[in-house]
Order: structure tokens, then sequence, then C-alpha cells
């Protein structure tokens, strides 16, 4: 950040105008940033420069400390509305209270529309990761992969750098304790092994001219949530049989495994076996955090490709660019020859072909999800989407 506070005036009241954040990439090129800056050391007098500057329109802001450091950054649908909130105080917010009174600057940047306001948001706080934007947010956790692999028995485990060399891999994720007790579930229902790799593997049907008696290295074997190859008590292809039915539950191709959890619930409940019920419950409830989450990487990457138009507050129309779940670049819609084969530069970049089973990078998750929370709240906004072809034959008009 270039706009820190570091004369020795802070006490006297100022405002002036703020470039932005710097670039992004959810702003079109050629658009000129507006935005705001008002310092000061007491809260009244930011307020009455929010009060005197800031306008209704979408935005981003930002609060900048005595150190010069961005400590925090929010969105708004109306920035003037949302930052007089935090001098409420009879109704803000412990947190909104805490956040201004470390506050010496209050910036902000206005775009275009509401959908920009949050992509904005998002980038800011991965860029900055400003410290009452981050601390207690379990969704900014250091993300990691669920993957199946590790020969010569592949099974599910958990890592946050694949080396490729995996049978399938899925993420990136966040609460790593919850996809650790799915990997725990899945390898327990599919009866795969879990033991670390220095445990030596055998199969029944593996010759070996001097096998030395071995006895099982954990209890799962003897509870059937095994096959057990630590004591060759499976063949190869009785192990992989469980391989590939774990890779199709993981994949999305069969989820008969939810449905059996359920009667298996109902069942039990039925019978008055009531704690086993709620074995089978967590059990269900576990496996489907998992498989929804997959599922909307999944949606993601093969899917959701297309060209939002948004008219912003400015009356300027913008396509946004969305390739499998994330929105990577945004123009203006043309109006003239030369902006329409810029357009069509970007839209081919944009929507250029590439391997659908590519894990998404650790930092797309966040947007991914943002893309897709927009539309469920705004289901109407789907029927302005259109497709990459129709966008290109516009152009040629």
């Amino acid at each position: 950040m270039d706009h820190t506070p570091t004369d020795g005036r802070m006490g006297l009241f100022s405002a002036g105008p703020f470039d932005g954040f710097g670039r992004s990439r959810f702003r079109p090129d050629d658009e000129v940033v507006v935005g705001r800056q008002i310092r000061s050391t007491l809260p009244r007098r930011l307020r009455y420069g929010v009060r005197e500057h800031a306008p209704r329109v979408p935005g981003v802001y930002g609060m900048i400390d005595g150190m010069g450091r961005l400590i925090y950054v929010g969105k708004a649908k109306n920035l003037r509305a949302r930052l007089l909130s935090y001098f409420r105080a009879n109704s803000r917010d412990p947190k909104a209270g805490k956040i201004i009174r470390h506050t010496r600057v209050l910036l902000w940047e206005q775009t275009g529309d509401e959908f920009a306001a949050l992509l904005r948001e998002l980038e800011l706080i991965q860029t900055h990761r400003p410290r009452f934007n981050v601390l207690g947010i379990p969704g900014l956790q250091r993300h990691h992969y669920l993957c199946i692999g590790k020969s010569p028995a592949p099974h599910v485990f958990i890592t946050s750098a694949p080396t490729g060399r995996e049978l399938g891999v899925y993420g990136p994720l966040v609460r790593r304790s919850s996809t650790e007790d799915a990997a725990r579930r899945i390898n327990d229902w599919f009866r795969l092994r879990d033991c670390p790799q220095t445990v030596a593997l055998s199969f029944a049907d593996q010759p070996d001219l001097f096998r030395e008696s071995r006895s099982p290295k954990c209890m799962r074997l003897e509870l059937g949530t095994c096959r057990g190859p630590c004591v060759a008590a499976c063949s190869r292809a009785e192990y992989l049989s469980g391989v590939r039915a774990a890779k199709a539950f993981l994949d999305g191709r069969d989820r008969t495994i939810l449905a059996r959890l359920k009667d298996m619930m109902v069942q039990a409940a039925e019978s008055l076996q009531f704690e086993k019920a709620m074995a089978l419950r967590d059990r269900l409830h576990s496996l489907e955090w998992i498989d929804t989450r997959l599922s909307l990487l999944r949606e993601a990457r093969c899917r959701r490709s297309f060209v939002y138009p948004l008219a912003g507050q400015d009356s300027r129309l913008r396509w946004y660019l969305i390739h499998r779940g994330q929105v990577r670049s945004v123009c203006f819609a043309p109006t003239t020859a030369e902006e329409r084969r810029r357009s069509d530069a970007l839209l081919s970049a944009t929507f250029s072909a590439g391997p659908r089973d590519q894990p998404l990078a650790a930092g797309a998750v966040d947007s991914v999800l943002l893309v897709v929370a927009w539309f469920r709240r705004n289901g109407t906004e789907r029927r302005k989407l259109i497709s990459k072809s129709r966008a290109v034959r516009s152009l040629a008009g």
C-alpha cells in the first residue's frame, strides 16, 4: 500500500482522491478507478468524511492503522450506508467498533456493480490478508487435497502437495479435520489400508517362495474395515476392486454408498439400535460433506464456462468471462471495431482448452464458491448468461 499515514499531522482531518488498491483482474483494463481516502485519528472526523464524500454505489473499502498496515477490507452494495454503519455504536457489531478504534485512514474504491465488489474483496483479502479479515476465519486455512494412490496398495490420503503420480487428486479443500474424517471413513468402507508406507505389503496371489508368517499391524482386518494386504489376506485383484470403487465415489460416478448408509441407518433406528444409527449418521454426514464439496469443484471444472453480461451503476455493460467456475477476466461490451477485435482475442485466451481433470489451484476454490453462491442467491441472473460461441457471433455483427 502506498497510501500510508506517515506524517505527523494525523490529528488533522483530511480527505482526498485515492487511485485504488492496485491492478485487478476483475476490472476492465480501460476502466478509470474512482476512489477516496479520509485521514484522521478521530473516529468522528472519519465519520464526517464518510457523510460528506462516500457515494451510494457498490465498491470495496479498507482501513489502515497507525502503523500504515491494511487491517481490514470489506465490500458494499452501497458504500455510504455500509461505512456509516461502523460509527453507530448502539447497533454495530463489536468487531466493527474495534476496527474503527484502530483506523487512521479509511479509503474506498468504487466498482461497477455488486458482483465486482464481491470479487474484488476476495482478491484483496487473498493478496493482503488483513488481520481482521483473517483471524479466526476457518475458510482461510491452508488448502489441501484428497488423493487416492501410493502403490502397491493404493488408498485415500491427504496432502498439501500432490506429486502427479496419484490415481486421483481432488480439491483443493479446507477444513482439514473434516477431510481427514472423510478419508478415514472412505478407507474403512472400501476396506483400503491406511498404514504407513514402511509397512511391508503383499498379496495372496503374489509368488513368494519364502513367505514369512506375519501378524496384522492393526485391528482393522479383524474389524472388517481393511482387506489386510499387510498379511496377504487378499489378492491384488480383490484389493484393486476396492480402489476402483473408492475412485468411482470420489469421481461422482457411483454414489450408492450414500444410499446404502441411509438404508442401514433407517433399519438400525427401526430396530431400536440407536447407538448404531447415530454412528451410521455420523459416517453418512462425513461422506455427504465430501461428496457435496467435490461435486461443486467438478461442476466448476467441467461445465461452468460462459459470459456473464452485467450492466453497472455507470450504465456500461461489462462482460465477466467465467471459465470453469472462475472469473478469469472482465471487459466492457465492445461497441467499436477495435474493441470487438480486442474482445475476440480476450475470449480466445480466456476459454482456451485445458485438462478438465486438472485440480483447481489452491487460491481458486474460494473464487469458485463465490461464483456459485452468487448465482444461487440471484437465480434470475442465470437468464443473462451466454455461451462463448454466442459472444463471438455477436462480435461479428
